[in-house]
């Protein structure tokens, strides 16, 4: 039995520590553009993203300063019992983002979009999110803690529900204008991390795209070939257009094009498109079911 302080704990060091370290694999491949990239103004927002990363886990603010969604990806197994059931999975995620908010972890960016009033803690209506999966061996739970920023929600987020005769070609047409209206002006600060969903109904479709930018490492291509050419190709492409780190010329507009697909009704073909910004921040707590917590930037 996992008790409740135990999720909360986890979930607020989770996404502190999202805010606060840059994952191995997003640095890895940070640098690797910078070692790229000889245009002087596309290097210089490589380098002050990694001084920035190294700063803030020295204790000297955040990875970025835009905090922007607090999301929570959950997976647990079939023998997972929790203290008061899941339905504490909420509770738990709302206690801990707003310490982490009053703690100035996180900027209280969540505001009704309504009123547009802001309850400066982060939690209100869907926020934060939480997505649970109940796909793992044994008792354990899995939280992946995501600060996702707001640039890369905000203009790097496309749907399209196009024709079964569009094609191939219509998906990588889609992708590839998504990616440079997404990254030409530096708003969903490039290089990205691009997910495409196809497939599925369009919030499946949505959601894959989703998790497809967020939670794959980066080099970690679909397990089915034809996908994982589509990726490479897509990628390569996006090398191609001029566009490097924050806009600026260069080719380094993204870092990965990770795809996830699903069946979906012969009529259709819906595609969508989600972009994570260069910074790439998550972050895994594992609770084992005597209550041990480890603490990963690694994903599997």
């Amino acid at each position: 039995m996992i008790r409740r302080e135990t999720i909360t704990e986890a979930m607020y060091n989770a996404i502190k520590m999202g805010a606060t370290k840059m994952p191995p694999d997003i640095r890895k491949a940070l640098q690797r553009a910078l070692d790229e990239e000889t245009e002087p103004m596309a290097k210089k927002h490589l380098e002050v993203s990694l001084h920035n990363a190294d700063m803030s886990e020295k204790g000297n603010g955040l990875v970025c300063a835009d905090t922007g969604f607090p999301m929570f990806f959950i997976h647990a197994g079939a023998e997972t019992q929790l203290e008061g059931g899941f339905n504490v999975l909420r509770q738990c995620a709302e206690e801990a983002v707003s310490r982490a908010t009053a703690e100035c972890f996180l900027r209280p960016t969540m505001v009704n979009p309504i009123t547009r009033k802001n309850p400066g803690n982060n939690v209100g209506p869907g926020m934060p999110k939480i997505d649970i999966s109940f796909d793992l061996p044994g008792s354990s739970l899995e939280i992946i803690a995501v600060p996702k920023g707001g640039g890369s929600e905000i203009f790097g987020t496309f749907y399209r529900m196009m024709f079964p005769a569009d094609g191939v070609a219509g998906i990588k047409k889609f992708v590839i204008e998504c990616i440079k209206d997404a990254c030409y002006a530096g708003k969903v600060c490039p290089p990205a991390i691009i997910g495409v969903g196809i497939g599925g109904t369009a919030d499946i479709c949505m959601g894959m795209a989703k998790k497809a930018a967020l939670l794959r490492p980066i080099g970690q291509h679909h397990q089915d070939p034809t996908v994982a050419a589509l990726e490479k190709e897509l990628y390569e492409a996006a090398r191609s257009l001029g566009i490097g780190p924050m806009g600026a010329r260069g080719i380094n507009a993204v870092l990965a094009v990770n795809i996830d697909i699903a069946v979906t009704h012969t009529a259709g073909l819906p595609v969508a498109f989600n972009a994570q910004c260069l910074v790439g921040r998550r972050w895994k707590a594992i609770i084992s079911d005597n209550g041990d917590i480890n603490y990963t930037g690694e994903l599997q």
